[in-house]
């Protein structure tokens, strides 16, 4: 299938024939010859990455640079068992060996959770910035909470801000690409006076409109993103450190269209109309379709502040406070039924506030480190979403032509208020010369409170629940009631009335983790842990009929159990991380139906608790350093998740099913990466490189069960709602000057082509994919002062 080519298939078989397969595609070596120690900080204290017995990713902000990573999305050419979605409505959705949460609706709390400088961005559509001017990125896999902010059932990625320098020092760095995209930015840092120092970074992309209608003359996928970050270290005294991060982004880019892969009608068949005559898209990542002058587009804002103060109260204990504050606008057309017809239009806006505190205090007594803690944030989100559709082929035939409306309109919003309270505590112990005991434990305490509906937007819609509703209060002796245009017209069926929904979730839940190592040298260590984390459970925004369909889901929760080895070989031109795991999962969350009144409605919309499942697996990551300027890494994870019993429900064409034995969606069985680069000197002065990135992922599903099984012969032949496996090959060479303050390399991404897509899903009347982006190439240059 496209992309599995023979040296796909070798590091295939390497994948699954490796005896210990795990994880860790480390930062650049600080050696100029062989595996050099890498610091992380992801037990919360600087320490080398072979020291920490945890399964992490880390990649210097230069790797990042040179590989083209601008984004969360990104980081699957980095991270095997990392999966992004692209979701039909704005919200991405990240995925951590198998743990992921596909909810689209601005408060969707993740699964893995992303930080800045240690302080949490409570969002997953929050994150778009997170990637400017970095130190490093640090990726953690299995169950957090017991050391970071909130807890996660996937992970952590915490992103490390290249910090203020005590010495001046300013960097430029630019891009031009394919479709015209220019990428600019840099940074300027350096002392303001003895105690204070300051860095400020910028960059700005703009145009790269890489998709086209097939049907018309058109085109989408403008950027037009800029990013900034202010960071001012003080430090009063030797004992005293402050740090303060003012960081937003301003996102007016074009959204992304769907392609159309096939027609099922919701409903009455007649509800088509046009759309059995629309042509399927061609296959290829170009092309897509959405309706004239309602463009995909957003106009987004966000901004951040914290402040961080570090106070040692001895040689050997501090005291941390992190303290941020961030809020997010959002106002986005979106079009994700892949036709340029007047079908379903949406436009979403929105607002989150999020307060956050942390203070807890580390230290090392003897044998003994220890960090204890608490945590407190408040998050207030408000999302407002305005959709429209006609409902019969006179309609679209009306709208097509400028004379006519939609048969109704409605809109659908949610407010809601997440109040998170936690302690924590960790602990390190070190049993003689060899071993050490890990321990960590967490309460957390959560509420959330939620309002909304779906209300008509005119009276259209108003009045035929209005007569739904009092055709059946009739029946039971009631009096009429009457649904007023503009008012919200989800049924609570139990009083046989319509209005706004209001519910309230309060959850509490302890997680841990426990764990030995052996550690007989510093080239050696072995581990085995495990450890327990929960997600909190979660409201959706739906277009709701029922006020059931509000019900929340409750928290999911994973135990985790891995061993995991840590090698150094060859004279420390080698290093091999291993690890294989078994996640024991209850209440997974998922987006499924419900048929909360049969009387009145079929299945419904709604989030769901999956009683039993789980996901077992294993990865390996291999880095060379075999003389100097050669770096090669391999690596690989393997993924097996399986739905543990019966699990009945719907799939997304609303046929019954029991979905026992299913794997997870967007968790294919086989990832691998592969990175290679080779430096060398052409003079004194004047160095070259050369390097090459490979990404392949198996195919995978997008829903539960037979994803390729539909209603509709055209739709089942190109797959159904399935992601095809793909093979994507970047590649980068390039020049440095003057002891590489001065590099100016070429680069193409996506070396063949690949057609391929990271989502499947159905819209309405029509089921659509979201493709990835086609070849593209360019120049970058980057100075540094």
């Amino acid at each position: 299938m496209r992309g599995r080519n023979l040296f796909v298939a070798g590091c295939s078989i390497f994948a699954m024939q490796s005896p210990a397969i795990a994880q860790t595609a480390s930062a650049e070596p600080q050696a100029e010859s062989g595996i050099g120690d890498i610091i992380v900080t992801a037990q919360k204290r600087e320490q080398a990455l072979n020291d920490v017995p945890l399964s992490i990713t880390a990649a210097s902000g230069e790797k990042l640079q040179d590989q083209g990573i601008t984004d969360v999305a990104d980081l699957g050419k980095i991270v095997p068992g990392f999966n992004y979605t692209e979701s039909a409505f704005a919200t991405p959705v990240y995925t951590l060996r198998g743990i992921g949460f596909y909810d689209t609706s601005l408060a969707a709390k993740p699964t893995v959770s992303i930080y800045q400088d240690q302080v949490a961005i409570p969002f997953s559509i929050m994150t778009r910035g997170a990637t400017l001017d970095l130190e490093r990125v640090e990726v953690l896999k299995g169950p957090q909470g017991t050391l970071f902010g909130s807890n996660a059932t996937g992970g952590a990625i915490n992103y490390i801000a290249a910090k203020p320098t005590t010495t001046f020092k300013a960097g430029l760095d630019a891009s031009i690409a394919r479709f015209g995209e220019v990428t600019a930015g840099g940074f300027v840092s350096g002392p303001i006076s003895d105690t204070i120092s300051a860095r400020v970074a910028v960059r700005t992309e703009q145009g790269g409109a890489w998709q086209r209608s097939y049907t018309r003359d058109d085109k989408l996928g403008d950027r037009n993103f800029t990013t900034g970050r202010l960071l001012v270290d003080f430090e009063p005294s030797d004992a005293l450190r402050f740090e303060l991060n003012l960081n937003g982004f301003i996102d007016k880019s074009d959204g992304q269209a769907a392609q159309l892969i096939g027609v099922v009608p919701l409903g009455n068949p007649a509800r088509a109309g046009e759309f059995y005559s629309y042509p399927i898209a061609p296959l290829n990542n170009r092309a897509a379709d959405w309706t004239p002058g309602q463009d995909p587009k957003r106009d987004d804002w966000y901004y951040q502040a914290s402040l961080r103060g570090d106070l040692d109260l001895s040689d050997d204990i501090t005291l941390t406070s992190i303290t941020s504050w961030s809020k997010y606008d959002i106002d986005a057309d979106i079009d994700p039924d892949g036709v340029a017809l007047q079908g379903y239009f949406y436009n979403t806006t929105g607002r989150i506030t999020a307060l956050s505190q942390e203070l807890r205090l580390g230290g090392k007594t003897g044998d003994l480190s220890w960090i204890i803690g608490g945590n407190y944030s408040r998050e207030k989100t408000y999302q407002h979403d305005e959709a429209a559709y006609p409902d019969s082929t006179s309609a679209y035939q009306l709208v097509d032509a400028g004379v006519g409306v939609p048969f109704f309109r409605y809109y659908q919003y949610s407010q809601q208020k997440f109040v998170n309270k936690a302690v924590f505590a960790n602990l390190d112990y070190d049993i003689g010369e060899f071993f050490t005991l890990h321990g960590g434990i967490r309460y957390t305490k959560i509420n959330i409170d939620f309002a909304g509906c779906t209300a008509d937007r005119g009276d259209a819609l108003g009045v035929g629940i209005e007569n739904l509703l009092n055709f059946i209060r009739g029946g039971a002796g009631l009096s009429p009631i009457d649904i007023q245009p503009d008012a919200c017209v989800t049924i609570d069926a139990a009083t046989l009335t319509a209005g706004e929904v209001r519910r309230s979730l309060d959850e509490d839940n302890v997680s841990w983790r426990a764990g030995l190592d052996f550690k007989p040298n510093r080239d050696i260590l072995l581990y085995a842990s495990v450890s327990k984390g929960y997600k909190s459970g979660s409201f959706p925004l739906l277009s709701a009929s029922d006020a059931n369909q509000f019900n929340p889901v409750t928290q999911e929760s994973v135990t985790a159990y891995e061993l995991g080895a840590k090698l150094t070989l060859l004279d420390r031109t080698a290093q091999i991380n291993g690890a294989v795991f078994y996640y024991d999962y209850s209440d997974k969350q998922l987006k499924g139906r419900v048929v909360a009144n049969p009387d009145i409605f079929g299945p419904l919309e709604a989030l769901v608790n999956v009683p039993k499942s789980r996901v077992q697996g294993a990865e390996i990551q291999l880095d060379l350093a075999p003389t100097d300027g050669l770096r090669f890494s391999i690596g690989g994870t393997y993924l097996d998740t399986k739905i543990k019993g019966s699990f009945v429900n719907y799939d997304s064409y609303g046929n019954q099913a029991d979905f026992g034995g299913s794997a997870f969606p967007y968790t294919p069985k086989y990832q691998i990466v592969i990175d290679g680069q080779y430096d060398w000197a052409l003079s004194d002065n004047v160095g070259a490189f050369i390097g090459a990135n490979m990404s392949f992922q198996s195919d995978t599903k997008a829903v539960l069960g037979d994803a390729r099984q539909t209603p509709s012969p055209t739709l089942t032949a190109q797959g159904g709602l399935t992601i095809a496996d793909y093979t994507l090959i970047d590649l980068r060479a390039g020049i440095n000057l003057d002891d590489k303050r001065y590099k100016i390399s070429a680069f193409v991404r996506n070396l063949t082509n690949e057609y391929y897509w990271s989502n499947a899903t159905r819209i309405t009347d029509t089921t659509v994919r979201f493709a990835g982006r086609p070849r593209t190439f360019g120049v970058s240059l980057s100075a540094r002062l």
